[in-house]
């Protein structure tokens, strides 16, 4: 959590710097605190209410300050220095997309999505709607996974219908002879593609060769 120390025009920047653990395509949201809230019996504050301005998707991150792309909220107030701005401490939602092969392999890649599902749960720090009930609305609504990717009014419509903030899209692709799992995080309030981490996989045979005599042989 942090403040906007100022805005010039689609540009917000913010007070958080590498020490605050800032990352570019981070996702901030702009609050502006209202009245005291108080408690209903005995009348002591208790907080204050918010006011949801907008967004701020980080761009570069300085040694003192935070570069962040602007996102306003139509009909909000403008944000301005002094507003605050957060990334919630309780689960992130977001959904995981079926994986799209581009690949000549015919790998099946159905539990895929359920794997990086479970890992994100056991982080404790995300929450992610079936991967069963994702695919299954995509079916519904005619999107294909790869169309999160280009069609930011698809990923936000779908996002809104799942109640979740960011996509995770899975590419399986090669490069060079080499397969890489290629996942993107998608802005489930923009649409926007955030940033991506690619990884090289490696092939059950090619494993087995490097594995230990004691160690199990891979079946996957």
């Amino acid at each position: 959590e942090g403040l906007v120390v100022a805005v010039d025009g689609e540009q917000l920047y913010m007070d958080l710097t590498p020490k605050d653990g800032v990352l570019p395509g981070q996702e901030f949201t702009i609050f502006r605190k209202a009245d005291v809230f108080r408690h209903p019996a005995t009348g002591q504050p208790m907080g204050h209410f918010e006011d949801i301005l907008g967004y701020a998707q980080v761009k570069r991150v300085q040694p003192g300050f935070s570069e962040a792309l602007y996102v306003a909220i139509p009909g909000q107030a403008q944000a301005q220095p002094e507003d605050g701005v957060r990334i919630t401490r309780g689960r992130i939602r977001v959904a995981v997309a079926p994986p799209t092969d581009l690949t000549k392999t015919n790998a099946d890649l159905r539990r895929v999505p359920f794997m990086i599902a479970h890992a994100l749960a056991e982080t404790k720090r995300f929450q992610c709607p079936d991967p069963a009930t994702v695919q299954e609305l995509l079916g519904t609504q005619k999107t294909r996974s790869e169309e999160l990717l280009v069609r930011p009014e698809r990923a936000v419509a779908v996002a809104k219908t799942l109640e979740v903030v960011g996509w995770l899209v899975p590419v399986l692709l090669e490069r060079r002879g080499v397969t890489y799992l290629d996942v993107t995080w998608v802005s489930g309030i923009t649409g926007r593609a955030l940033f991506s981490r690619r990884l090289a996989l490696t092939r059950a045979e090619s494993a087995a060769e490097q594995r230990f005599p004691w160690e199990p042989v891979p079946e996957d």
